[in-house]
């Protein structure tokens, strides 16, 4: 099995099995409405993730420009344990190309959508290394601005890579509004849904979120539409606590969620290290 890198669902491979440059592609792992990945290998037949920018999306400035950006982003802070591994970038055949680190699993989405026995084996040195693979992030100089359970991959044995850096932006020293505002809307803090000055905060916003996800099996601010969950997020009109959910949850976790959670970022955790270090010492497992 290869990794769902996203749903990818309804979409036509802009590539076909066979050789491409001096790799051969294998089996397509992933298509959506960017990229696709491939599992490929390359004449001494090592294994790899190589994820090629959609044909269709060549002369979208915009798109080729998060692509890059991602190949760049990747290129510096891959050097852990809990983020993708990174070969190369560069263009193929007229393609735009990430050469990636292959790992057989599936991300924190697909893992949810069946309730994987990994999930249940591993949920709490999950939650622990995707903290660390931000607080990497952010100690690098970047702020992710897309973390989910979809950019989250787990292997069989319960090890994390974060992927997926297309939208990360340099970390600030104070927060800053971005000229753009894309992203997962159920994932995204206030600030961002608002079009507001924002920093690293909103990772652990986000973090937040999917670690709710992950231990309830339902979003912390459910909508259809950014309007929704943001109004969602303000009022917090009818929002749950984690334990009401999943009484199995240690109390100490669910604080350090709702920390994670809160609408003002001044009332969140100031860096992840600290996120870290609460998360190690309520759910360390060996």
């Amino acid at each position: 099995m290869g990794i769902d890198y996203m749903t990818g669902q309804g979409f036509e491979p802009a590539h076909k099995p066979g050789p491409l440059g001096r790799f051969h592609l294998r089996e397509l792992i992933n298509c959506g409405g960017m990229s696709e990945i491939w599992l490929a290998t390359d004449a001494e037949q090592k294994h790899y993730a190589l994820r090629l920018l959609r044909s269709k999306s060549r002369f979208d400035l915009t798109t080729r420009r998060r692509f890059h950006r991602g190949c760049e982003v990747l290129s510096r802070i891959h050097n852990h344990e809990f983020v993708i591994g990174y070969f190369e970038h560069g263009k193929i055949e007229g393609s735009l190309y990430l050469l990636m680190e292959y790992v057989e699993g599936a991300n924190l989405k697909q893992l949810l959508a069946n309730w994987d026995p990994v999930l249940q084996e591993w949920v709490g040195n999950i939650l622990i290394d995707m903290s660390i693979a931000l607080e990497h992030v952010h100690d690098s100089g970047f702020m992710h601005l897309d973390f989910k359970p979809e950019n989250v991959l787990v292997s069989r044995n319960g090890s994390v890579r974060l992927v997926d850096f297309d939208l990360a932006q340099p970390r600030s020293e104070k927060p800053r509004k971005m000229a753009r505002n894309p992203g997962t809307p159920a994932y995204m803090a206030p600030e961002q849904l608002m079009r507001q000055p924002l920093d690293h905060r909103a990772d652990l916003f986000s973090f937040g979120a999917a670690a709710y996800e992950v231990l309830t099996g339902t979003k912390p601010f459910p909508g259809d539409t950014p309007d929704e969950v943001l109004q969602r997020q303000l009022d917090r009109h009818g929002f749950v606590p984690p334990r009401d959910h999943n009484p199995d949850i240690p109390p100490g976790l669910e604080k350090v969620i709702l920390k994670c959670l809160e609408r003002e970022p001044d009332k969140r955790y100031a860096i992840a290290s600290l996120l870290v270090h609460d998360l190690q010492n309520i759910l360390y497992l060996e």
